[in-house]
């Protein structure tokens, strides 16, 4: 099973653009990262800067989309960072997750990601022919 951790660092929220982590949370991460990667359980991983450098929103009503740039003073949670696992079971997840080394002001969220098989035959053999017409136009075997 796959799943998103999804960090939430609370003062992300006001922090100003070109904010970086400091060097002792940045070697924390990593050693972190590490174990993750030796279990052989992390597929992807990345950080977010915060809102307030280079972020926009984009959004949509009636077709047409609207840029708006940040930060946005009205958002309650900011993603700073996400990790993409693959583990045998949701425990499995929470495990890794609360191993984070996660300050006293982080929030994570554990989410699985959808698989296949969560949708009925019909679709699923859909999404297999679309898959596979998809890899035939990028020459894929």
């Amino acid at each position: 099973m796959r799943f998103m951790m999804i960090q939430f660092p609370k003062d992300y929220q006001t922090a100003k653009p070109g904010w970086v982590p400091d060097l002792k949370s940045i070697e924390n991460m990593r050693k972190y990262n590490e174990e993750l990667q030796k279990a052989g359980v992390l597929l992807a991983l990345d950080g977010l800067t915060p809102p307030a450098t280079m972020s926009a929103r984009v959004t949509f009503k009636n077709g047409k989309s609207k840029v708006t740039d940040g930060p946005f003073p009205e958002a309650k949670e900011v993603v700073g960072g996400f990790w993409i696992i693959e583990v045998k079971s949701r425990e499995e997840a929470l495990e890794w997750a609360s191993r984070i080394p996660g300050e006293d002001n982080v929030t994570v969220e554990v989410r699985r990601l959808f698989d296949i098989s969560d949708f009925g035959a019909e679709t699923q053999e859909k999404l297999e022919e679309l898959e596979k017409q998809s890899a035939d136009k990028l020459g894929q075997p």
